[in-house]
């Protein structure tokens, strides 16, 4: 009995160290993999992928109706997780549109983090998403400006640039520029579309979102 005991004393502790052992957003993906299991992912969808703007935008389908939406943005993932995550992230769809909000939480785990890295980091995922879809549209939402990460927008509005620049020279991809559309009458960031945390978006926030959205929506 005491050494059944043990044998299952060891497996458990294995099964710890194995999930802690995990990367972040780890489980996030398997939650992902598990819907994919239970519902089908519809074909010629718009793909959502990206950090917790995307992963607190719940109802979003209600934001676009008549579109076929698959959210798949996750925890407050940054271009590195997008990045280790690739394959989990796209091989399960065939979508028309791919929508990317990341980038903004690159900066926040490192406040020292140069503009390029981060502007590298996004063309390696653009390139793994064009290898395997070479010709659907792409388009990467501008990093808005948190009050309550005010001294990383210097490296935000930087790294804006030169993903528009570069997303300009692109077929099929656009910058969906929203930080204009969050500002007041004096160019200013309007606090009020904020939560508490001065970080996340307001119901507002998104609506002004989808107002700049749906031109480019497929």
């Amino acid at each position: 009995m005491k050494k059944i005991f043990s044998v299952v004393l060891l497996l458990t502790f294995a099964l710890i160290f194995a999930q802690e052992k995990q990367p972040m957003y780890w489980q996030d993906i398997q939650n992902f993999k598990k819907l994919d299991q239970e519902n089908t992912p519809p074909k010629n969808s718009i793909l959502l992928l990206g950090s917790s703007s995307f992963t607190k935008w719940q109802d979003v389908a209600d934001y676009f109706p008549g579109k076929t939406i698959i959210n798949r943005g996750f925890g407050g993932s940054r271009l590195t997780d997008l990045n280790y995550f690739s394959e989990d992230l796209l091989s399960p769809y065939q979508p028309k549109q791919i929508i990317i909000y990341c980038g903004e939480n690159d900066f926040a785990d490192d406040a020292t983090l140069k503009a390029d890295v981060v502007v590298d980091r996004y063309k390696t995922f653009y390139k793994k998403i064009r290898e395997r879809f070479p010709n659907i549209q792409v388009d990467y939402i501008s990093t808005k400006y948190s009050p309550s990460r005010e001294n990383l927008w210097p490296q935000m509005k930087e790294a804006n640039k030169k993903i528009a620049k570069f997303m300009k020279k692109e077929k099929n991809a656009d910058f969906i520029d929203i930080t204009k559309v969050m500002n007041d009458a004096n160019g200013n960031i309007r606090k009020d579309l904020f939560l508490e945390d001065m970080l996340h978006i307001t119901p507002e926030g998104y609506r002004l979102w989808t107002g700049v959205m749906n031109s480019y929506m497929k």
